[in-house]
C-alpha cells in the first residue's frame, strides 16, 4: 500500500518551520507504525527549535522512500550546492549530443569569480574540457570552472530542466558573483529540491543511467569534508556537494551506510557565526546516521528489501583528470578511482 509521510512540524516561532506533504512512497512503503522515522523526525524537530539560524532539513530512506524533515520546501540561498543543477545540465545537453567530456571551453573575462578555484588565476583564454571542469566545479567548488559550464549550457536551460524536473524551488538566475549582494539571491533552492536531484542520481535515473554514474562519481570526489562526513565513521562512502556564503552554510549528499542508504540535505542561513551552522550540521548529520541504523534493522525483521543498487560499481564510473590532462608534457600515471577517506582536521577545511 502506497502511503505518504506527513512530518510534524514546529510552531510558528520556531524557525516558521512548515508541515510539508511529501509524494507518495515505492509500492514496497510500509506502515509508520513504530517506524525508527519517527523518532528522527522528533529529534530533527527538536534540533531545529534550537538552530543558530534558520534551517532546512530532508532525509529520505532509500530502500523505502520514505522520507522526513523539518522547513523542507523552503526556499534558500543554494550557495555552491547550485552546481549541481549545473552539472544536471551539462550531463542532460551530453546524452543530446550537445557536446562531451572532451569539449574544450575557453576561458573568458566574463567568467572569472575571485570568490574560490585556482582558475581565478588562470589567464583569459585558458582551455579545459569539460571533465576538467566538471571536477574543478563540485569537487573543489571552483566558481570560475562553474562559470564557464554555465555559459556553455545556457542559464535558461538550466532553469528549464529544473523547472521540468519539478525543482519548484531551483534557479539560477545569475552566474557565480561571490562579492555580490545579490548571490544569496540569485542562487535558490531547497532541501527537498536537493533531495530529489540526488535521489534520481542514486537510483541511476536522472538523465540516464551513465549520466548518474558519472554525476555520483564525480560528487564522491569531494575535497570538502569538514560537514556532514566530519562526524562519520572512517570507511563510510558519501557523495555530497556543500555550500557557504557569508552567513550560509549548506551539504547535500547521498550516505552509503552499510546496508541503509539515505539521502540527506541540511541547509542553515542566517547564521550569527558559521562555526554555529558547522556544528547544526554535524549535529543532524550524526542523528542521521544513527537513527539509520535502527531503520536497517526495522526493515531487516519485516523482510523488507534493501537498496538495490550497489554503490561501488556505481562510484566506480568516472576518473578525476589526471596531471597529464592539465599539462601535456606531464607523466601519464594510471587513473585511480577517487579515495572516498575522511578529513582528520574537519575544522581545518574551508567549505565551499
Amino acid at each position: 500500500m502506497k502511503t505518504k509521510h506527513f512530518v510534524r512540524s514546529l510552531p510558528a516561532f520556531a524557525l516558521c518551520a512548515s508541515l510539508f506533504a511529501l509524494s507518495p512512497a515505492p509500492a514496497n512503503a510500509f506502515s509508520l507504525t513504530s517506524n525508527p522515522i519517527d523518532e528522527l523526525q522528533a529529534q530533527l524537530s527538536s534540533a531545529a527549535m534550537h538552530a543558530p539560524g534558520r534551517v532546512g532539513i530532508a532525509i529520505e530512506d532509500l530502500a523505502t522512500g520514505e522520507m522526513s524533515g523539518v522547513n523542507a520546501n523552503a526556499n534558500l540561498p543554494a550557495a555552491s550546492v547550485i552546481k549541481i543543477p549545473v552539472m544536471v545540465e551539462v550531463f542532460k545537453q551530453m546524452e543530446a549530443g550537445a557536446l562531451d567530456l572532451n569539449t574544450t571551453v575557453e576561458m573568458e573575462a566574463s567568467d572569472r569569480d575571485w570568490g574560490w578555484g585556482d582558475m581565478a588565476d588562470a589567464p583569459i583564454g585558458t582551455e579545459r574540457t569539460v571533465n576538467q571542469l566538471l571536477w574543478l566545479m563540485i569537487t573543489q567548488s571552483d566558481n570560475t570552472a562553474t562559470n564557464m559550464l554555465i555559459r556553455t549550457v545556457g542559464r535558461a536551460h538550466i532553469n528549464l530542466t529544473m523547472a521540468a524536473l519539478g525543482m519548484r524551488q531551483t534557479r539560477l538566475s545569475d552566474y557565480i558573483r561571490s562579492e555580490s549582494d545579490s548571490i544569496r539571491y540569485a542562487l535558490r533552492t531547497s532541501p527537498k529540491d536537493m533531495l530529489s536531484l540526488l535521489d534520481k542520481i542514486a537510483r541511476e535515473r536522472l538523465v540516464d543511467e551513465w549520466s548518474s554514474r558519472e554525476m555520483l562519481a564525480i560528487l564522491a570526489g569531494q575535497h570538502h569534508n569538514g560537514l556532514l562526513p566530519a562526524v562519520l565513521p572512517a570507511g563510510i562512502k558519501i557523495a555530497h556537494k556543500t555550500g557557504s556564503l557569508h552567513d550560509t552554510l549548506n551539504d547535500v549528499g547521498i550516505v552509503y551506510r552499510d546496508n541503509e542508504p539515505y539521502v540527506i540535505a541540511v541547509m542553515t542561513t542566517q547564521l550569527p557565526d558559521l562555526d554555529l551552522g558547522r556544528s547544526f550540521i554535524h549535529r543532524i548529520s550524526r542523528l542521521a546516521y544513527h537513527e539509520f541504523g535502527s531503520v536497517e534493522r526495522w526493515r531487516e525483521d519485516r523482510g523488507i528489501a534493501a537498496f538495490s543498487v550497489d554503490p561501488s560499481s556505481a562510484l566506480a564510473g568516472a576518473q578525476p583528470p589526471d596531471d597529464a590532462m592539465w599539462d601535456p608534457l606531464a607523466p601519464k600515471p594510471s587513473p585511480e578511482a577517487p579515495e572516498l577517506s575522511l578529513p582528520t582536521d574537519p575544522a581545518a577545511e574551508s567549505e565551499q
